[in-house]
Formats: C-alpha cells, sequence, structure tokens
C-alpha cells in the first residue's frame, strides 16, 4: 500500500449549518453560529492505539501550536539585518517625532494671530464699549511702534509679518527633515522587508523538505504553495514599509503627549482621557481581526490544495466533466474564508469609527476645557492651540495606523502558520547530521518482525510481524496483490515512516542508528509513477549523483556518465531523436514526455550513481514491451553485485530474482526462486498462470538474444529516421494551419494582454464583476462622502473657536462661542462614528463578495481553458495556483477598509477645495497649487510600483513553482537527497528577485519622503502667503484658518491616500491579470453552447489522415497520417512503443486538442463540430496514471457522472471493477477518505476507483490508457473480465503495454512513428509474425501457453 497524503480537510464536516454555504446568505454581521464555522480539524486518531504505538505515529503528523509575535517576522535578521531595521526604528521614531514637533510652531503662530487682532478688539471694546468685535480697520495710522494696550501686547504690521516669516521657517526645516527621515526610513523598511521575507520563505522551504514522509499526510501541496505565494507576501507586507508607518505613528502619539505634558498638564490629562478610550477599544478590535484574519486564511490555503489538486489532474476535469462540480467543493473554502474575512472587515470599521470620535472628541474637549482655563488665566491661547494640536496629531496617529494595523495582523497570522511549520520537529529530520556512516556498506538487508500502521490510516495494520532476509548482492522481487505492503517495504527502507515495532538492518545495523542523508545516498529509487523535474534531460539524470564522489565533477565528466546511464536505460534512442538531446527541458513533471520516457530516464537517474541498494517499485510499468525488454537487461546488469528489491505486477521482469517473496496482506505466503515457486503451484504459480501468452519459454529464450538486438537496431534506425523528418520540419513548422486562441495564447500573451488594459477599462471592468453589489458600494461611497466632509466642517468649526478668542477679555463670549463649537465638534465625532462604521462595513461586505467572485471566477476560468494552455511552463499547476492566490487577495487590496479610505480622502480633497475658494479664493488657490504636486509624486510613485509589480510577479511565479515542483514530488526529493540541491536553486532565484526589485523600492521611498515633507511646505507658504492678507486685515482669522484647515489637511488626506500606494499597485496589476483570463477564449470551449448535439451515438470513431503536432513543440510530429478506423461495439487495442503516438490519439478523441490536418470522425461526424459537453457526455477516460481527489471514495464515482446516481449504482460499479469488497473491508466503507490526489491508497486500488469512475457514466465510448497497468494479477484477471463484459455493447479502445490484457481486442492496431504499421486480430497478427509477434513473443514467460 502507498501511504501518502490524507488532505486535511473534509468537505462534508466542513460547515455547521445545514446550507453548507457559510455565507451565502450572510449579512454585514449575520447571527449565524461564526463559532462552528471553520477549516475542520481532526480529532486524536490514535487514542484507540496502544499509548506507545500511539505516540509514534502522533510524533509523524503532529503539528504544535507557536506562539508569534510583532518581532517574530525578524527572527532570520543578521547583525547586520539588525543594525539596518535597528536604524529604520530610529528613524521612523524621529520622524514621528517631527511631527510632534508642528503643534509648537503652529501654536505660536496662531498665537501671534490673536494678539495681532486682539488689539482691534480691545481698541474697539475702550472707544465704543460694544461687544462687536470682528471690525477691521484698515486705514490705521498707529503702526509704528509696539506697546502695551490693557494687560496685552500691541503688534504692529511689520513686526507681525517678521514674527510670522520667523515661524513660517521652522515649517520649512520640519519639511526638509521629514523627507529625508521618511525617505531613509522606507526604503530600509521596504529593502530589509522584501530580503527578510525571502529568508523566510527559504526557510520555510527547508523546514517542508525536512518533515517525515507522514507529515505530508495532512497536508496538500496547494497549501504549501500558497503558504510560500501568497502567505510570505503577507508577512512581508507586515514587516516592510507598513511597520515603518506604524512605527511612526507611535511615535508621534508619544512625542504629542510629552509636548503637551510639557505645556499643560491639566489639558493634556483631560484630553488623555479619549486616547485611553481609543487605545483600549483598538487593542481589542485588533485581536478580533488577528483571530478573524488567522480563520479566513485558513479557509484560503485549504482552497488552493483543493485548486492545486484539480489544475494537476487538468486532463481528467475535461473528460469527465468535473469543472462545476470540483468550483463548488472550491466554493466550501471560499465561503468560509469569506465569512471570516467579513467580520474581519466590519472589525476594522468599527474601530476606525473609535478612531475618529477620538479625533473630533478631541477637538471639542480641547476648546471647551481650554477656554475655561484661559478665562482663569491658567493657560495662554498659544498653549491651548498646541496642546489641541498636539493630542490631535496623537490622535491622527492612531487613526492612521487602523489601516496598516490589518497588514501587521494579517502578516502575524500568516507568520504563525508558517512559523510553525518551520518550528516542527521531524520525527524523521532529513537534515540530522547525528548517526553512523559505515566505512563500506555490503548490503545486506534484513526486516526483523517489523510491525507498521500508516500514520493516516491509524485503523489498518499493514505489516502485523513481516521478518524477512536479503542477502548483499541478491536480487529479491516482492509480489502480490495490490494493498499487500510491498510499497511499505519501500518506504521503511527509505525511513519514510517509522516502524512500531520490530527493526530494519542493514549489514546488520539498525537503520534509525545510521545516518540518514547517507542511508538514502546509499539507495537508488525508481517508482511506479515516474516523478521529473521541470530541468533538462541531463539536469534530471545528474540529480542521480547527488551523494557520489561525482556530485561535484566537471559538466563534461557528469555529461559522459549520464550518457552511460542513458544508454544502459535504453533512453538515448528516443534522447538522440530530440532537436536539443539532453538538454531538453522536460517541463512540468515531465510531462513533455510519455510515460515510457519518463521512466528510462527515472532508471538512468537511478543507476548512474551507481547504489549499492537499487530498489525497483514497478520500474518498467509504463514501458511497451520493446523498450522493457532492453531495459530490464539494462536493470538485469545494473542488479549484479548490488543488492536489489524489486516490486513488480508483471512477473516476466522478476523471473531471474535470487529470491522472489508472495505477500498477502502484510504477511509472507511463500518464498523462493522463479522454478521453485512454479513447482510448488501454490500462489505464485496462479499469478504467472493469469500472465501466460500463446508461446513456450523455451523458444522465447532461444530467440530472445537475437530478437533484442534486431530490434534495438531497428528502433534506433526508425527513431533516427524520424528525428531527421523532424528537423527537416523545423523551419517549415509555420506553414502548418494556424492555431488561434488558447492554442498559442499563453500566460506571457495574457501579461502582454494585461499591460494592454487603460485604467478606464479596468475600473468597467472591477464594475461589471461588481454589479451585485454595486448599490451596497453606491451606499458605502455616500457614507464615506459624509464622513469625507468632516475636514470641511473642522476647518468652519476650528475657524470660529480661533476667533473667539478675538473677544479677550470678554471671557463671557468667547465661553458662549466655544461651547457652541465644542457641541458642534462632538455632534460631529458622532456623525463620523456612524458614518465610518457603515461604510466600512459596506465596503468590507461588498469587498468580500467581489475577492470570492473573484476567486471562483478565475478558478472556473482557468480550468475553461483547453489543455494546450496547461502545457506551457508558464502555465504550471504551482504558478496558476500561485496566482489563484495572489491575485485576488491584491483586488481586496482596493476594497474593504483600504477602498473605504481612498474614497473618504478623495471628498475630503474635493470639497475642501471648494470650501476654500469660497471662503478665501486667493489663499485658496496659492496653496491649492501645490496640492498637484504632491499628488503628483504619489501618483508617480504608483506608477513605479505597478511597472515593479509586473517585473516581480515573474520571479514570484518562477520561485513558488518551483517550490510547488518539489513539496509535490517530496518523496523524490527525499530519496535523492535533493534538499540542499533545492534550497541553493532556490535560495538564487530569489536573491535576483531581491536585488531587481532594490531599485524600484528606493525610488518608491523617494516620493513617499516628496510627498511627506511636502505637507510642511505648504504650510510654510499657508503662513507666510496668508500673513500678507492677514497683516492688511483683508482675511480675517476665520476665513485664515476655515481655507488653511481644509487645504493643508486636504493635502495630507491625499498623502493618506498613496500611503496605500503598493496595494493600489498590486491591485491595479491583478485586475489587469483577471480581465485578461477572464478575456481569454480557447479553441475548444467548455461553456460554448455552439455547435451540434450528437444523436443516437453509436459509437463509430474513425481517424482519416490526421496529422498532428503538439503546440508547444510544433517541430516534433507526432501523427504523421494516421488512418483507423472502429466499429460500434468494438474491442479495439492501440499498441507500439513509447512515444509513437498511442495516448496522442486518446487525447484527440477525447478532443483535448485539434489536428493540424486531417479528421477525427464520431459516427461519420467530425467531432469539432460537435458541442463539446455533450460530445465527451459519451465517453469516458480511464489514465495511465490513476488520479482521485480529496474527500470519500463515494464521491469520487459520483464525479464520474453528469447526474445524480444512488449507492446501488455505485455498488453495481465497484464491483464490476473489483473494489467493492475492498472498499466494503475499510472501518468507514465508501465514506473512507481517499486523500489528496488519493494518495491514501495503492496504486491498483486508485485503478480501480478510477475504472469505477469511469462506468458509473455508461459511456458509449470507453478509452482505457493503460487501464489495468497498476493492477497485480489477481486483480487484473478480474477487471479485465469486467472490463471485456463492460465493452459489450460499447466502444472500447485501449492503449496497453501488457499484451495479455488485450488479446481477446477485436482489432489490435500496431502503431510506430505516429501511423499504423500492422492491424489485426491477435491471431491475425501472430500469424503475420511481424511487429506484433517481436512485441508478444518478448512477453512470454511459462513453459506452456
Amino acid at each position: 500500500m502507498a501511504g501518502a497524503t490524507d488532505s486535511s480537510w473534509d468537505e462534508k464536516s466542513t460547515l455547521s449549518d445545514s446550507s453548507g454555504k457559510a455565507s451565502a446568505t450572510t449579512p454585514l454581521l449575520s447571527s449565524a453560529s461564526s463559532a462552528n464555522i471553520d477549516v475542520p480539524t481532526h480529532t486524536d486518531e490514535f487514542s484507540n492505539l496502544p499509548p506507545e504505538d500511539a505516540k509514534i505515529l502522533r510524533e509523524q503528523v503532529s503539528i504544535p501550536s507557536v506562539k508569534t509575535h510583532l518581532f517574530s517576522v525578524f527572527r532570520y535578521a543578521t547583525p547586520c539585518d539588525r543594525m539596518l531595521v535597528g536604524l529604520a526604528f530610529v528613524l521612523a521614531i524621529m520622524e514621528g517625532a517631527v511631527k510632534a514637533l508642528m503643534p509648537l510652531v503652529f501654536g505660536a503662530i496662531t498665537e501671534t494671530f490673536t494678539n495681532y487682532f486682539r488689539e482691534d478688539n480691545s481698541t474697539y471694546f475702550r472707544y465704543n464699549n460694544s461687544t462687536v468685535y470682528n471690525s477691521t480697520f484698515y486705514n490705521s495710522t498707529s503702526y509704528n511702534s509696539t506697546y502695551s494696550l490693557d494687560e496685552f501686547e500691541y503688534i504692529s504690521p511689520d513686526d507681525f509679518q517678521r514674527r510670522v516669516n520667523y515661524l513660517a521657517l521652522f515649517f520649512v526645516y520640519l519639511g526638509i527633515a521629514d523627507f529625508a527621515l521618511s525617505y531613509s526610513a522606507t526604503f530600509l523598511f521596504i529593502d530589509r522587508g522584501e530580503v527578510l521575507s525571502s529568508r523566510i520563505k527559504e526557510n520555510y522551504l527547508a523546514a517542508i523538505l525536512r518533515q517525515n514522509i507522514g507529515y505530508f499526510d495532512k497536508l496538500g501541496s496547494g497549501e504549501i504553495t500558497t503558504r510560500i505565494s501568497s502567505d510570505t507576501i503577507l508577512i512581508q507586507e507586515g514587516m516592510s514599509e507598513k511597520l515603518g508607518y506604524i512605527t511612526e505613528n507611535i511615535s508621534t502619539l508619544v512625542a504629542a503627549f510629552v509636548v503637551g505634558f510639557s505645556l499643560n498638564y491639566k489639558l493634556t490629562l483631560m484630553m488623555m482621557s479619549i486616547a485611553i478610550f481609543i487605545g483600549v477599544a483598538f487593542i481589542y478590535t485588533s485581536g478580533r481581526m488577528t483571530r478573524y484574519f488567522t480563520l479566513a486564511l485558513n479557509g484560503s490555503s485549504a482552497g488552493g490544495s483543493v485548486a492545486e489538486e484539480v489544475l494537476s489532474s487538468i486532463r481528467n476535469v475535461h473528460a469527465f466533466q468535473m469543472q462545476d462540480r470540483l468550483a463548488e467543493k472550491y466554493s466550501v473554502y471560499l465561503d468560509i474564508s469569506e465569512h471570516w474575512a467579513l467580520r474581519a472587515g466590519i472589525a476594522v470599521g468599527a474601530v476606525t469609527g473609535i478612531m475618529w470620535l477620538g479625533v473630533y472628541s478631541d477637538d471639542a474637549l480641547g476648546f471647551w476645557q481650554g477656554a475655561h482655563l484661559l478665562a482663569r488665566n491658567e493657560i495662554t491661547v498659544g498653549q491651548i492651540i498646541t496642546v489641541l494640536a498636539a493630542m490631535v496629531e496623537g490622535t491622527f496617529a492612531i487613526t492612521n495606523i487602523t489601516p496598516h494595523i490589518r497588514s501587521i495582523t494579517t502578516g502575524m497570522a500568516a507568520a504563525n502558520k508558517i512559523f510553525t511549520t518551520i518550528d516542527r520537529v521531524s520525527a524523521i529530520d532529513t537534515y540530522s547530521t547525528a548517526g553512523r556512516k559505515l566505512q563500506t556498506l555490503k548490503g545486506d538487508i534484513e526486516l526483523r518482525h517489523v510491525r507498521f500502521i500508516y500514520p493516516s490510516r491509524p485503523t489498518v495494520t499493514v505489516l502485523p510481524d513481516y521478518s524477512l532476509k536479503i542477502p548483499a548482492g541478491k536480487t529479491v522481487a516482492l509480489v502480490g496483490a495490490s494493498g499487500s505492503g510491498k510499497s511499505t517495504i519501500v518506504g521503511l527502507l527509505e525511513r519514510f515512516y517509522a516502524p512500531l515495532a520490530g527493526q530494519v538492518l542493514v549489514d546488520g545495523v539498525d537503520i534509525t542508528e545510521l545516518n540518514i542523508k547517507w542511508l538514502r545516498q546509499q539507495i537508488a529509487l525508481v517508482s511506479q509513477e515516474p516523478t521529473l523535474f521541470g530541468c533538462s534531460i541531463f539536469e534530471n539524470v545528474a540529480h542521480g549523483l547527488i551523494g557520489t564522489k561525482y556530485e561535484n565533477a566537471s559538466e563534461t565528466e557528469k555529461r559522459e556518465l549520464v550518457i552511460e546511464a542513458c544508454k544502459q536505460a535504453n533512453a538515448m534512442v528516443f534522447i538522440d531523436t530530440l532537436p536539443e538531446g539532453l538538454s531538453t527541458n522536460v517541463g512540468e513533471r515531465g510531462f513533455l514526455l510519455s510515460g515510457g520516457q519518463k521512466q528510462r530516464i527515472a532508471i538512468a537517474r537511478a543507476i548512474v550513481g551507481n547504489p549499492r541498494i537499487l530498489l525497483l517499485d514497478e520500474a518498467t510499468s509504463a514501458l511497451d514491451t520493446k523498450s522493457e525488454g532492453v531495459v530490464q537487461d539494462a536493470l538485469d546488469r545494473a542488479s549484479k553485485n548490488r543488492t536489489t528489491i524489486v516490486i513488480a505486477h508483471r512477473l516476466s521482469t522478476i523471473k531471474d530474482a535470487d529470491n522472489i517473496v508472495v505477500m498477502r496482506r502484510g504477511e509472507i505466503m511463500e518464498q523462493g526462486t522463479h522454478d521453485e515457486l512454479i513447482a510448488k503451484r501454490g500462489e505464485y504459480y496462479e499469478l504467472v498462470k493469469a500472465q501466460t501468452i500463446e508461446a513456450a519459454e523455451e523458444k522465447a529464450k532461444a530467440e530472445r538474444v537475437t530478437t533484442y538486438t534486431e530490434n534495438d537496431d531497428e528502433m534506433a534506425m526508425d527513431e533516427k529516421a524520424v528525428a531527421m523528418d523532424d528537423l527537416a520540419h523545423v523551419k517549415t513548422a509555420n506553414t502548418l494551419a494556424p492555431i488561434n486562441t488558447s492554442t498559442s495564447v499563453f500566460a506571457g500573451e495574457i501579461e502582454e494582454q494585461a499591460r494592454k488594459y487603460t485604467a478606464l477599462e479596468l475600473i468597467q471592468f472591477m464594475l461589471t464583476l461588481s454589479k451585485e453589489e454595486n448599490r451596497l458600494n453606491l451606499l458605502g461611497a455616500i457614507f464615506s462622502s459624509i464622513q469625507g466632509l468632516g475636514y470641511p466642517s473642522l476647518g468652519l468649526f476650528y475657524g470660529r473657536c480661533v476667533q473667539a478668542f478675538q473677544a479677550i477679555p470678554d471671557y463671557d463670549y468667547m465661553l458662549r462661542e466655544i461651547n457652541v463649537f465644542a457641541g458642534l465638534f462632538f455632534m460631529l465625532a458622532s456623525v463620523e462614528l456612524i458614518a465610518s462604521i457603515c461604510a466600512l462595513g459596506i465596503f468590507a461586505y461588498a469587498g468580500q463578495k467581489l475577492v470570492r467572485r473573484i476567486r471562483i471566477g478565475t478558478f472556473k476560468q482557468i480550468m475553461r481553458q483547453d489543455i494546450a494552455f496547461f502545457d506551457r511552463d508558464e502555465n504550471s499547476t504551482g504558478a496558476l495556483t500561485a496566482t489563484l492566490a495572489r491575485d485576488a487577495q491584491a483586488v481586496e487590496g482596493l476594497s474593504g477598509a483600504t477602498f473605504g479610505q481612498i474614497m473618504n480622502s478623495i471628498m475630503i480633497v474635493i470639497s475642501s477645495m471648494i470650501l476654500s475658494l469660497i471662503v478665501a479664493w486667493q489663499l485658496a488657490l496659492v496653496c491649492g497649487a501645490c496640492v498637484p504636486i504632491l499628488i503628483g509624486s504619489g501618483f508617480y510613485r504608483f506608477y513605479v510600483l505597478t511597472m515593479f509589480q509586473e517585473q516581480a510577479k515573474q520571479s514570484h511565479r518562477v520561485s513558488a513553482t518551483y517550490a510547488c515542483e518539489a513539496t509535490s514530488a517530496i518523496k523524490t526529493v527525499v530519496s535523492l537527497t535533493r534538499e540542499s540541491d533545492v534550497m541553493d536553486h532556490y535560495h538564487s532565484t530569489l536573491d535576483g528577485q531581491v536585488r531587481k526589485s532594490r531599485k524600484q523600492s528606493n525610488a518608491s521611498a523617494f516620493l513617499y519622503g516628496v510627498a511627506q515633507g511636502m505637507i510642511y511646505l505648504i504650510m510654510a507658504l499657508a503662513f507666510w502667503f496668508g500673513s500678507q492678507f492677514l497683516r492688511t486685515r483683508e482675511y480675517s482669522i476665520f476665513q485664515f484658518y476655515v481655507t488653511f484647515m481644509s487645504v493643508v489637511y486636504g493635502a495630507q488626506a491625499a498623502g493618506i491616500i498613496f500611503s496605500f500606494a503598493p496595494d493600489m499597485g498590486k491591485a491595479y496589476h491583478a485586475t489587469a491579470n483577471v480581465k485578461a483570463l477572464y478575456d481569454l477564449q480557447p479553441q475548444i470551449d467548455i461553456w460554448s453552447n455552439e455547435g451540434d448535439i450528437p444523436q443516437d451515438v453509436q459509437g463509430n470513431i474513425e481517424f482519416r489522415d490526421v496529422r498532428f503536432r503538439y503546440p508547444t513543440r510544433m517541430q516534433v510530429p507526432v501523427l504523421r497520417g494516421l488512418n483507423l478506423s472502429v466499429k460500434k461495439g468494438q474491442y479495439v487495442a492501440l499498441v507500439g512503443s513509447s512515444g509513437c503516438g498511442k495516448s496522442t490519439t486518446i487525447g484527440l478523441i477525447e478532443s483535448f486538442y485539434r489536428p493540424q490536418a486531417g479528421q477525427v470522425l464520431l459516427d461519420g461526424h467530425d467531432i469539432s463540430k460537435f458541442n463539446v459537453n455533450a460530445y465527451r457526455s459519451h465517453i469516458a477516460l480511464v489514465q495511465q496514471e490513476p488520479i482521485l481527489y480529496s474527500g470519500s471514495i463515494r464521491e469520487n464515482i459520483q464525479l464520474g457522472a453528469l447526474t445524480p446516481v444512488t449507492d446501488e449504482q455505485i455498488i453495481a460499479v465497484c464491483k464490476q471493477a473489483n473494489i467493492h469488497d475492498f472498499v466494503m473491508s475499510l472501518p468507514d466503507g465508501y465514506d473512507t477518505l481517499c486523500g489528496s490526489k488519493g494518495t491514501l491508497l495503492s496504486g491498483g486500488q486508485k485503478q480501480r476507483i478510477a475504472i469505477a469512475r469511469a462506468l458509473i457514466r455508461d459511456p458509449k465510448v470507453l478509452l482505457l490508457d493503460e487501464a489495468t497497468s497498476a493492477l497485480d494479477n489477481e486483480s487484473e484477471k478480474v477487471v479485465q473480465a469486467a472490463l471485456d463484459a463492460a465493452a459489450k455493447g460499447r466502444t472500447t479502445i485501449a492503449v496497453a503495454h501488457r499484451l495479455s490484457s488485450i488479446q481477446k481486442a477485436d482489432i489490435i492496431y500496431v502503431f510506430e512513428d505516429g501511423v499504423v504499421v500492422e492491424a489485426g486480430d491477435h491471431k491475425e497478427l501472430m500469424a503475420k509474425k511481424g511487429r506484433y509477434y517481436e512485441l508478444v513473443k518478448l512477453q512470454a514467460l511459462e513453459k506452456n501457453a
């Protein structure tokens, strides 16, 4: 049984409500039991086992909880990093202090203004005894001296101007300081954030690679991809410039209190009560936000695993039209994520509303109590304004923290998940340096009383008490039914798992005492489903040299070894036909090669390092008969002088083994040599008998040598001829029929198209996507507009309060005026509270609906693309999964709290400019002229960041794809001890990305600094220019302050918009990508209603002169004028060497591709004219590598049906596929989880479920692409009989290497170089003694037919 991964997510138990949809009807604050809506967690599955057994199993899968805090993300900082980050913190603190110094200058200037205007007021009171105090005297002549009038100072106009000019210069100094500090701090935070997040990525991948295999039983590779591509970006945002913004604002808050207490502790203490209230509310709400975001991330990560599982098996998804059903499964986890993210967004709205309440309450309390203190001569006007401005600045600091705190809390939530993995102590640590390294290794292997249970299935004992001795240098074959424990032996030898009892010994030493990496370097493994990596053939084979003396040899020396290994594995024959030879890239998971070609490269990789122990787990299962004979001969030679364990279903590969061990249910039934076991006529004899074909062993043995030589030479000549033909067509490939739509428009073109969209087009696209919430968005915009009107109101109320100070010494009038406007300030605070909660709550709801719609829409759109789309390197599973996680999340950067803040800021700027132009147009025009400079620098920063995002996307995609590839093939990586090699490559990829981003980070920080410093320069200009009008009494204090507060604070609001520039840049680019994908029309479109509906389908299939080349390799012809005919109800077999076009034929019948020339016909009609869904509904496919999905066995079988099916139907097809008895033997029966990609089941068990899934749709045409290759002989016999029965009444086309499975076929087509060279039934072809006869001879095994 192949133990691998169990999906952690059981969608049946995902939601507690009966609907199964967490937020399908979720209002802003649903009363649905939010505590129960979560990603499901597992209970203790080991509680029924003995304590010692439970401990061993629990260690292999348990994931301990880890507590993270703000500075946890800096754990990988070097001393230099700490110094730079520390410097960044110091600079940010200084920048915050600069902002707190501004109130001192502001208060001093305000007192100068009130003192200057008070002279007129006092004179008016003395001579007129009137309460009218706002008269102005434009023609006074007593301006030449400064003297005391009553108890107040008289200031001449010239002295007034000198004082204002002097104080205005301090604003210039503050502006220069703020520019330098904010630029330096922001750059350091961004740069170190990029560097340190890259280290977190590296350490996370390194931690993943060191985990024992049992850990992956609870984790899908899609979740790993989501963590490494999406969650690490969240961490980076939480430790980059946004952390700087928060630090700066905290510094401002503290410094503001210092300024306040130093001037007047009474007023500061009174106003401090509001800050404490805000702080308490902030701490409570941010805690809720962190929890909600963590739960939302759990949902999206689980959804990532589903997406990765689906996209990695896209051919199967298309063949069975599973798109909508799998999208529903993905949607379940989006519901969870949406549910919790919505609550997090509402929490953000609540805390923001409380912040605004605090800001305006500060003004109310400051003016109200300050006026009373002034009336008692306990404070001056300048001190009131300074303390008030400092407290408001401090409260604003808290307000500015709010939008960015989400990044910190989300980053901490993401860090918790990642550090949980990093800190997990692996039960079998591949990086451990402990353990012995034997000087010489003979290769004696012994399993002594081994008892074993897979951690992912604690209820099933795989090996109850297993003992076996394998002498050094001998070849031992393990045979038996699927699930008998054969592959488990390999897993224990490789130390993938730990046994519960007993010992596994190598040269008499318990392998737990040996260094694990050294042990694995002595062992070479070729698994049943060969895994190659997305690099060249040379690099793939050279991976087998890791840990040998040739690991660091020159490339020339390595190349010689690789060539020799490829020759031994019979791989050079086809490699020489490739235009780039050994340098040919094999594509993700080797998809550009046929199964047999991949297997031969995997064998070459295994033998290139000359290992002492060779493990062959169905090593030749994917090879055709011709290749198998050659490769088996190579393996026989490779097995000499080394210990070899062979797991085989095809018994022709192990008849020469020194010892054959027959297993059943984890026990040894019999063992001996081939002849001994045949003589016993026991279980082995029955297995052999099932594989017998017409020839006698003596005859096959006598002719095998000459046949092998002739066939090998003939094959080499044929494939070299193919190569010459391929090369001849390279230059004329573009003369073929054009392939438009998604066959030629791939990710590169998507990006190119994305760059062509204008901002208006993207806005229209987003409005279309969110049309269901547009009314809500409009309502949210109205509330945001109300919220944005707060600043103009602030200017009006503030101007009247400052003007009231002119009434001194009439304190009664001053107090009456200020009491009125303090009340209005509090009313404004209440309105802002309600508007903020409503606006951000509505935007959060609409934003989460949009994000969910984008995620599910993007997922469906990706699944919609035809198969040619997925053949491209840039559209790998890892890249597409990362795109799903990243783009929707980036679009969210313009929704919720961020979008609310942007709408608010836009309204502030517009309304403030309108009001200021009405009140004091000259001052408004001069100050307003500076605002475009501020906005321009922000826009340019936005542009720089957008360009940077475009460049960074490619780097992120490459690194995410690489990490996904490594983790999805974890067994191959660790068995090759490739951990260091993988990490070196990953490090170089990330390092290049960091270097490229530094220039853009510098430009972005510079422009941010300009925007920050510009605010103080605008203030300096406003006070200097405004004082010219105040000096001549052309403007009153009221007019000045209304304009000043509106324009200057409006400019600050514009600056706040562009602190979100990174989010806006990401959102812009992500939206363009989403639109480009939505606009992509596949050639073979499953969404199209066009095309004829097949009527009364009989099942006649015909190929007429079909010529085909894969779109990704147009220089290589695959089918060269294929002609074949399959009549209704016939059982037709396709045989031939690897790469001859058999599986391509199946792909064309499934309408995965369109031929460049010729026709594929169903019942005489060209299938390209049919509606693709209607056409595929009559076809079922069983692939060479069976594909199941996380979920139960029942759900996997149901995926094959287009309409609901009953349990009776499921049981019937399972009986046909010989899987029913096995399923019923499991504790949970048909509700047993299959695990991610079905890895909780053995290969044979998966294949039989896949066959049942094909039969459940009762197809007219049944396609079997090596459908029985993974079955043991016992199961194959029953399943083949079932398939023979199922074939009656329907057309069946079978691709087969194992000829025993197709000898009853009505017609056998023999393929060679993309054409049919022979056709006929078994007897006719045997009589011809041609190619088919040669293939049969190579599979002859028994003495007599």
